[in-house]
């Protein structure tokens, strides 16, 4: 028996089907998790002693490899000074000033403590500034798990919601309308019959989590133009893509200025760090300057600020999304081409920036999830396990995107090529 079967055989008997978030089971592929007992670069070490080149990364927040020098060095120096104060502090100062002179759409920011709880406290704002109470979100974008928007839509009428969870109560989700990404028609009914009901519009601009569904920006253009007209709030939830695709994120690339914006991954370097940002007017009805409540006895660790800033600075210092983005095109391309001399099926990869994501060829690009191929689940679980044992981690799930970081040089990403070429 290996030490990560040994290990979740005991896991399983005190934490619920042995994982701390469900994905990490390997549900999705089948098999029993791997454990790690360490990461360096680009590499995890498992508690048997395999090294596995990450493309996980944490799932995003990595973008500049597993303790990379600089970062470590100031992680142990703000350890050595302090853990946590639940008090003001200059840190947390520090990075939202950086923040703050770097997006323009960004005029003041409060940080929490994940991404579910950016979102959570976004929603309180919109719903506070309009008076409304209805959310739109969007079939195919995922904003954590706060009740709100843990809901998918129904069978019945466009916009009515039902539950992706047990013990979400009708009441929370009488709240919620959903409609399908890529369809502009459908928005427009929606607000034409409901939009003064509607506080906020929320999407990923880059679809993350159910594959990369990457959304024409004449959609976007359009959905952001619709919700404006009907006084409803544009909320742009830049959780993954937010400094991963460039310094200001996926709004950048499509010049929108969200109303509100959240943030988590990257800005923590590694530590749990979310944030919620936007206009000054709306930012300003946060507590204890307005109404809205939100409070975190470790929101703003210094840990994760000081490690958050150096790596937003070096990101730009270092010119690094320009790198990763030429790293993972060159090598994404080059892993499908040869994976289609081995498949019995035709491979291709969806992009944006240093995010990837494999999936079997369409005639058109996936923009929804009901355009994803049924066959993908088991072809992705196929091609994770043949990698895995050839010391290539993916995400353990064929729903989940991959990533590259700065620690990904030419020379591991070569490696990594070679195990393709052995499956």
């Amino acid at each position: 028996m290996t030490k990560s079967k040994e290990l979740f055989e005991r896991s399983k008997k005190v934490a619920p089907g042995g994982v701390h978030s469900p994905v990490r089971s390997f549900r999705s592929v089948g098999g029993e998790p791997i454990f790690f007992k360490s990461a360096n670069g680009a590499y995890l070490q498992d508690v048997d002693g395999k090294e596995y080149i990450d493309f996980c990364l944490s799932f995003g927040p990595l973008i500049l490899g597993h303790r990379d020098p600089e970062i470590e060095e100031i992680v142990k120096e703000t350890i050595s000074m302090a853990w946590t104060f639940g008090a003001c502090e200059p840190y947390s100062l520090e990075l939202a000033e950086f923040i703050v002179n770097e997006i323009p759409w960004v005029e003041k920011i409060r940080f929490v403590s994940s991404g579910t709880e950016a979102v959570m406290s976004a929603l309180r704002v919109a719903r506070a500034a309009t008076g409304r109470d209805k959310v739109l979100k969007f079939d195919g974008c995922y904003h954590g798990h706060l009740d709100a928007l843990l809901v998918k839509s129904g069978s019945g009428l466009a916009g009515e919601p039902s539950s992706d969870s047990a013990g979400i109560s009708e009441r929370q989700m009488s709240d919620t309308l959903v409609l399908p990404l890529d369809n502009e028609k459908a928005v427009q009914e929606l607000f034409d019959k409901r939009g003064k009901e509607i506080a906020v519009l929320a999407i990923e601009p880059m679809p993350a989590n159910y594959g990369l569904l990457l959304q024409r920006k004449e959609f976007l253009y359009k959905i952001t133009e619709i919700a404006r007209k009907h006084g409803t709030l544009v909320l742009f939830d830049e959780v993954i893509s937010g400094f991963r695709v460039g310094m200001k994120g996926y709004s950048e690339l499509l010049d929108l200025k969200p109303d509100l914006v959240t943030y988590g991954k990257i800005i923590g370097g590694g530590f749990p760090v979310g944030a919620y940002a936007g206009r000054k007017d709306l930012m300003d009805l946060v507590a204890p300057s307005g109404p809205v409540y939100q409070a975190g006895t470790l929101s703003a660790n210094p840990i994760g600020m000081r490690a958050g800033l150096a790596t937003l600075k070096k990101l730009k210092t270092h010119n690094v999304h320009s790198i990763l983005e030429t790293r993972t095109e060159e090598f994404a391309l080059q892993a499908v081409e040869i994976l289609n001399q081995k498949s019995e099926i035709e491979w291709t990869v969806s992009l944006q920036g240093s995010v990837f994501w494999f999936h079997q060829k369409t005639e058109k690009p996936i923009r929804t999830i009901a355009e994803i191929p049924s066959t993908h689940k088991e072809n992705f679980s196929k091609l994770f396990h043949a990698l895995l044992q050839k010391g290539v981690y993916l995400a353990p799930s064929g729903y989940e995107v991959g990533f590259l970081s700065l620690a990904h040089t030419d020379l591991v990403l070569e490696k990594t090529l070679q195990a393709f070429k052995t499956l």
